[in-house]
């Protein structure tokens, strides 16, 4: 096995690294909020055990991160409808009808309180609780099939928030405490197990597993995790699904044939559909002749070579 891992190591050191991700352009309204907000989303997290990037990421998408009208005068950052139960103070406005009542706190804190407690307390969201706390994407694929909200692309625009602004990195209860993102593995120092390493349309790569991380791969395969990082196209502190494919060697220009083009599901994003098929992110974007402020949804055809 050592052998075979130092001769994978000498492999990709031949490849010129690029950069973890290309230059983003990121709106300071969302940055803004999240710095306010992340805190209590935490505190939620750590409370009702919903994941702090959904917290936030819903909050973002739902008051236009904080900054839209209806928000200032109602301070409902989460878009929660009166429903039978709510005796507190409403506000009136059209939505998917006209002069629809929502509800209305005194400060943000409290519309975080409600939101917990109205996705915590209902049955129809009680099948999100049975999934890890890291499980963004499914969080925000079954946060939309429950009808949280009736855009069909709510999922997809969910998880675009989560990774283009790493939110993710909240939903670590450790969040901050080691640091560089370290898992404890590393940090203790404890021996690595050996790996199986596959080869799919040319590249080679390892696949993760249940609590994984980019860190303890790269201890078990003798990588640098900056080079994991960069073949997969992912920052650090990225976080990994029990399957997740993780490249040891850096990604193609396009698909093999005959993968010609990918009819997007629902919950995919444009990173995802890259690993899916080793194609470099940046290049995925510029095949498809889309910005990275694209939101691929479901049913969509995306072009792979």
């Amino acid at each position: 096995m050592k052998t075979k891992c130092m001769w994978i190591f000498l492999l990709c050191e031949l490849f010129v690294c690029l950069p973890v991700l290309e230059a983003q352009k990121k709106n300071q309204h969302y940055i803004d909020y999240i710095e306010k907000y992340h805190e209590l989303a935490i505190y939620h997290m750590k409370t009702y055990k919903i994941p702090a990037s959904i917290t936030l990421a819903q909050g973002i998408l739902e008051s236009g991160a904080g900054r839209s009208p209806f928000v200032l005068r109602s301070n409902n950052h989460f878009g929660i409808k009166c429903q039978n139960e709510w005796n507190g103070a409403k506000v009136y406005r059209d939505d998917d009808a006209r002069n629809e009542c929502f509800r209305k706190y005194k400060k943000a804190e409290d519309s975080f309180e409600d939101h917990s407690r109205f996705l915590a307390q209902r049955s129809r969201y009680a099948e999100l609780f049975r999934l890890d706390i890291s499980a963004y994407r499914l969080w925000a694929k079954g946060l939309s099939r429950c009808g949280y909200a009736t855009d069909p692309h709510y999922a997809a625009k969910l998880t675009k928030l989560i990774e283009d602004y790493e939110l993710y990195k909240y939903d670590n209860a450790k969040f901050g405490q080691a640091k560089g993102g370290h898992s404890d593995a590393v940090l203790s120092g404890k021996i690595p197990h050996e790996r199986d390493v596959y080869k799919k349309y040319g590249l080679i790569y390892v696949v993760a597993e249940a609590d994984d991380s980019f860190e303890k791969i790269a201890v078990d395969m003798d990588f640098s995790v900056g080079n994991l990082l960069e073949y997969n196209e992912v920052p650090e502190g990225f976080p990994l699904n029990k399957g997740d494919i993780v490249y040891l060697e850096k990604k193609k220009q396009k698909a093999n044939k005959p993968h010609y083009d990918h009819v997007v599901q629902s919950g995919e994003s444009m990173h995802s559909i890259s690993q899916q098929y080793g194609i470099r992110l940046h290049n995925l974007y510029r095949i498809n002749k889309k910005g990275e402020e694209f939101v691929p949804v479901k049913g969509d055809v995306l072009r792979l070579r």
